[in-house]
């Protein structure tokens, strides 16, 4: 029955971003022009560099978890580091409503060492910093046109972003709430929540894996390791927007830097939120937004959707790709994958199975 409603709840999703991303007929015409357009023997040095900076990106993206891990006094060699990531990446992506972002978390947990609610803390702060970074981002992007080019500005661009950039901020003052007094923030949260009210024995088991959650939160005390994280995001983030800039100059859109890191801080921000399977409709809505500030609503809806389901198409390619290698490789398992899924109700005490 779950199985049944997750995926009725999945399809709904994906049916609804399918039906606000399908072209008129007018606009199936350009897509078609412009997808028949590419060739292959053009193409190929913006094709090679996108997926050059693909793998950038990933790389710095997977590389800077360590220092989210060590002070929990976790420490992941190098190619272990990379599979677990890049399983995590593909999970990511393939579930819906960031359900994968449970899977590192679940891979990494080893009884009397590390449980998977504190590594889950690594990967909220994580989350969180990214968010806020990219709130950041589109809401300088959305100020700068919203004051020196106010033709381009959507009825949505304002609001949107004053909406992420406060969503992020509050998240960030909870962790700073909970790494201070993760006691009483933590019985604050619950006390809100009702749940010790009406399910007290779930309550309190919540309540102490919470707490243990908080653990992952260390980094924001530990100055070092915070540096590189933050030196490890910055770059992440550059490949990730110089990789939407070179595919849109490549296939002829007159997209600058700034709408390139705009459109990419969009997405960003959109696809935080839950996602259909494969962020299939949902990347493209997003994608002919940002392009729509630039752009233009004629160019985004054309030339700007063909763009975004190569984009799409590209990252899909990778993250499953390296993923599934990942998954067969000698640091992750295919039986632990399979096993991961169990790991985080087991932990918050939602299972009656043994941990």
């Amino acid at each position: 029955m779950k199985l049944a409603i997750n995926l009725a709840l999945s399809l709904g999703v994906l049916a609804l971003c399918l039906w606000l991303v399908w072209p008129n007929a007018h606009a199936r015409a350009a897509l078609e022009h412009t997808l028949r357009s590419l060739e292959l023997a053009t193409f190929w040095p913006t094709l090679a560099g996108t997926i050059g900076l693909l793998a950038t990106t990933h790389f710095f993206r997977a590389w800077r978890w360590n220092n989210l891990l060590r002070p929990i006094d976790v420490s992941l060699p190098p190619g272990r580091l990379l599979a677990i990531s890049s399983v995590g990446f593909m999970a990511i992506l393939a579930l819906p409503a960031r359900l994968g972002e449970f899977v590192r978390p679940a891979l990494l947990r080893q009884k009397g060492k590390v449980s998977a609610s504190a590594v889950l803390g690594t990967v909220a702060v994580e989350r969180i910093v990214d968010g806020l970074v990219v709130s950041l981002l589109v809401f300088g992007c959305c100020l700068a046109l919203h004051l020196g080019n106010p033709v381009a500005e959507k009825y949505w661009m304002m609001p949107m972003a004053y909406a992420s950039l406060g969503v992020f901020l509050a998240a960030m003052t909870f962790l700073g709430f909970a790494l201070r007094w993760p006691q009483a923030t933590v019985k604050l949260c619950m006390k809100i929540s009702l749940l010790p009210r009406l399910a007290p024995g779930i309550a309190a088991k919540i309540e102490a894996k919470l707490l243990d959650l908080i653990r992952g939160f260390t980094v924001l005390k530990d100055g070092a390791n915070l540096a590189w994280f933050g030196f490890w995001s910055i770059l992440y983030w550059v490949a990730n927007g110089l990789s939407v800039y070179v595919l849109a100059r490549g296939m002829g859109l007159d997209l600058s830097v700034v709408g390139a890191f705009a459109t990419m801080g969009i997405v960003a921000v959109g696809i935080s939120l839950p996602n259909s399977p494969g962020l299939v409709a949902q990347f493209h809505i997003l994608t002919t937004l940002g392009l729509s500030l630039y752009l233009g609503d004629a160019v985004a809806n054309t030339t700007g959707l063909a763009y975004a389901i190569v984009l799409h198409g590209l990252q899909v390619a990778w993250y499953v790709g390296v993923g599934a290698v990942a998954m067969f490789s000698s640091h992750v398992s295919l039986a632990d994958v399979l096993a991961s899924r169990r790991a985080i109700p087991e932990e918050m005490g939602l299972s009656k199975e043994p941990a």
